[in-house]
């Protein structure tokens, strides 16, 4: 039986989950046969349990509409019917060739903790996000069967605190040479071409390959004019980071043939990290990504991109939101361990979210709404953060919280003067019921063992 018809037969046993049955069945006919290409895999977009899939997926993520200025809330008052509806002809529209996309509605967004600087996404309309996840739904598991164990983000089952852990783990061993890398601009720099060729080492799937290439050309709209898109995969978009992944597979592929000679790559998306055991080899490394990446349409940030020695503590890195820095044992002298802490643009940013939800304009809002506000704050900033060596950070964050609250109570009151903290004391903080960090670290290794 051909891997075609057993995901159809598949798909409609009984009392199992028809998507998740679909994607086992690409990912072993991918993963048992390396060099095949896949040509059909259109005809699965529209599927009433593929698009329902994609349609719960888009609702469940929200979002801002698109340029038609339809909501995720209009279509979900529809009810079950309606939605019904509406993914038929959606559906119908992708089966007989009448669905185009849209344009992109451009947003601007600023980056936490840095001051002054946005990151551009393109947001689709509620139907193209629907259509875009019914793609990745079929897509992932094809390509996820090729991708590499140094990749982490956005990926099924991996995360950043595994790639965090396999930082640690070989930092600790002796790879003490790092290459902090920031890839420029990288889902506005990555080639068309480039990336569609490697999505066809793949799928030769005509409408498949049809349907990508007019994402990643669709144009952006930004006030009341559209703008060209010649590079570039824009965030926002629900596929955008399986495509990051698609193109920035080739730096992966790059240290597979170099068999490790130059050290550790640990890549999260764009952002990624490699440790070895000399300077040398760090530059080498350098150079590799630097050439593999220009070959994608993509350059290595020259001023953020940098080599660090971690040896005796003496520096330090920052990756995904933690910093990374040696620390010498005190239980025994002369060994060092690799640490990690909140950043400080990650202190700067959990700051920024706190001094606006404390600001003397909530000061007619009842204290309990600002207070449950922050917590879901903390509880997710902390969430993240706890796993490391996080006390010092997080006491220091939580005295932050006392204080903005206490200065909020004391405009409230109607209380002048700067002893707000003397005014509503920790056992007055303590009786609101606000969320404490301290306490809550943990060690993500001992967490998940």
């Amino acid at each position: 039986m051909s891997a075609d018809l057993s995901a159809r037969s598949v798909s409609r046993t009984e009392g199992v989950d028809r998507v998740r049955a679909l994607q086992r069945v690409l990912f072993r006919s991918a993963k048992q046969q390396p060099g095949r290409r896949f040509h059909a895999l259109y005809d699965k977009l529209s599927r009433r349990d593929v698009m329902w899939r994609a349609w719960s997926d888009v609702r469940s993520n929200g979002g801002a509409p698109g340029v038609d200025g339809v909501t995720i809330g209009e279509i979900d008052a529809l009810g079950e019917s309606g939605v019904s509806e509406w993914l038929g002809e959606l559906a119908a529209d992708l089966r007989e060739g009448r669905y185009r996309p849209s344009g992109l509605r451009r947003v601007e967004i600023p980056k936490p903790g840095r001051s002054g600087e946005f990151r551009r996404l393109g947001i689709p309309t509620v139907a193209d996000r629907v259509v875009m996840t019914a793609a990745k739904l079929v897509l992932e598991p094809v390509f996820e069967a090729g991708f590499s164990p140094s990749s982490f983000g956005f990926r099924p089952k991996r995360s950043a605190h595994q790639a965090l852990e396999a930082v640690r783990v070989d930092v600790n061993r002796g790879l003490v040479w790092v290459l902090d890398a920031d890839v420029e601009d990288c889902f506005d720099s990555i080639d068309h071409d480039r990336l569609m060729e490697q999505i066809e080492r793949r799928v030769v799937d005509r409408r498949m390959l049809k349907l990508v290439r007019g994402w990643l050309r669709r144009g952006i709209l930004k006030g009341e004019a559209v703008s060209d898109v010649g590079a570039g995969t824009p965030q926002g978009s629900p596929v955008s980071p399986l495509l990051a992944n698609i193109a920035l597979h080739v730096l992966d592929e790059a240290w597979e043939r170099q068999g490790g000679r130059l050290g550790t790559l640990v890549r999260y998306s764009d952002d990624f990290v490699v440790l070895a055991a000399t300077r040398e080899r760090a530059e080498a490394a350098r150079e590799l990504a630097a050439a593999t990446l220009a070959g994608m349409g993509l350059r290595l940030h020259p001023e953020k991109t940098r080599i660090v020695c971690l040896r005796a503590g003496n520096e330090g890195f920052d990756f995904l939101g933690f910093h990374h820095r040696l620390v010498e044992s005190r239980k025994w002298p002369g060994r060092w361990y690799l640490h990690k802490w909140p950043s400080r643009k990650a202190m700067a940013s959990v700051r920024s979210r706190i001094r606006e939800l404390t600001d003397r304009r909530y000061v007619g809002v009842d204290l309990s709404v600002v207070i449950a506000r922050i917590n879901r704050t903390l509880r997710g900033w902390g969430g993240y953060f706890r796993y490391g060596n996080s006390t010092r950070q997080f006491a220091a964050v939580d005295q932050y919280v006392h204080q903005r609250v206490a200065r909020l109570a004391s405009a409230k009151h109607g209380l002048s003067g700067r002893n707000w903290t003397s005014r509503f004391s920790y056992q007055w903080l303590t009786r609101q019921d606000i969320h404490r960090l301290t306490g809550t670290v943990t060690y993500w290794a001992a967490a998940h063992a």
